[in-house]
């Protein structure tokens, strides 16, 4: 009891000596008020969500669809690999979109997505990705911001027979074993400087010539955002090194995926983001090794960019709450 005494005693002088002092300086429980010139209402918010799949690991991306909806970006962008894919079987192909389907659903017109070697590696799945998901390549304007979307698989860039058997045994391994898999992966890469992955980046003359006509079209965007799958800047791609070019000295950022680790570089004052996964399988071990999706504020100067981990993220009801 003594002990509560004194230190509600030591409160009391506190107290006063902050009254005493506030008192002194004469402007007690006043507030700056802000410049309402320097607040751009509303920023415009955008989440680049990265790899599902290439091997997904059960209900991660499920996970950040529920949590990045409580962030209610503005715009949703997926750089691919969505579904597993490397099959030609409609009926199984469907299944798969039905699955993810369900998880960005909620997005409705906000989300856009460009596709991935999984979601667009033979005729068929290109076929139904235009179904479901239109046109592989796409550009569009949000006030004075100008958002590419790029396919690197255009047209689909087929995998030889081993890689997708590979694959195929990659599923069934995580399917009945994730935790397990995942960490002989890891353990078996772990000397590996870089995990090579198979495949090109194929860009079309067509695709170069749709970009042609909307950087000529709109000549002045602020910033540009352009997205794809494949990092096609650590690829030796002419018809990417031309979209390069059309772009010139425009203020832009690229963004892609597909390695399944983080990577950054900044190139004659550009920034080229490669990002990690959003439930895909690791590949390599490392400070690179994270599901996260990147998100971008774009206020009155230049954008702002912060990767958010899908495991930082928890409901007003507290961390050991579920989100659905």
């Amino acid at each position: 009891m003594r002990v509560w005494i004194k230190i509600l005693h030591a409160l009391a002088i506190v107290s006063l000596m902050g009254a005493t002092a506030c008192a002194t300086v004469g402007h007690a429980n006043t507030l700056a008020e802000p410049n309402n010139e320097e607040i751009v209402t509303p920023p415009l918010r955008v989440a680049v969500i990265s790899d599902r799949t290439g091997g997904h690991r059960p209900g991660v991306f499920e996970d950040a669809m529920a949590k990045l909806e409580l962030m209610q970006p503005d715009i949703v962008l997926s750089i691919g690999d969505l579904i597993e894919g490397y099959v030609e079987d409609e009926a199984e192909i469907a299944r798969q979109w039905d699955e993810v389907e369900k998880n960005f659903a909620r997005f409705g017109t906000r989300f856009h997505a460009v596709p991935g070697n999984h979601d667009y590696s033979n005729v068929v799945q290109a076929k139904i990705w235009r179904e479901r998901r239109g046109p592989p390549y796409w550009s569009f304007m949000v006030g004075d911001v100008l958002f590419l979307g790029l396919s690197t698989e255009d047209p689909p860039v087929p995998l030889p027979d081993s890689a997708k058997e590979g694959h195929i045994r990659l599923q069934q391994a995580m399917a009945a074993d994730p935790v397990g898999t995942q960490q002989r992966i890891l353990e078996s890469t772990r000397s590996m400087a870089k995990v090579p992955k198979p495949g090109d980046v194929a860009i079309s003359a067509q695709q170069v010539d749709y970009f042609r006509d909307i950087l000529t079209g709109k000549p002045n965007p602020r910033w540009i955002f352009m997205v794809m799958h494949k990092p096609a800047w650590n690829y030796d791609n002419a018809h990417f090194d031309e979209i390069l070019d059309l772009i010139g000295d425009r203020s832009f950022t690229a963004i892609a995926g597909h390695e399944h680790y983080y990577g950054y570089k900044q190139d004659t004052g550009h920034d080229f983001l490669t990002l990690s996964t959003t439930g895909g399988v690791w590949l390599k071990d490392g400070p690179g090794r994270v599901d996260h999706f990147l998100w971008v504020t774009v206020g009155k100067g230049e954008p702002s960019f912060a990767n958010i981990r899908i495991d930082g993220i928890f409901p007003k009801t507290g961390p050991d709450t579920p989100v659905e």
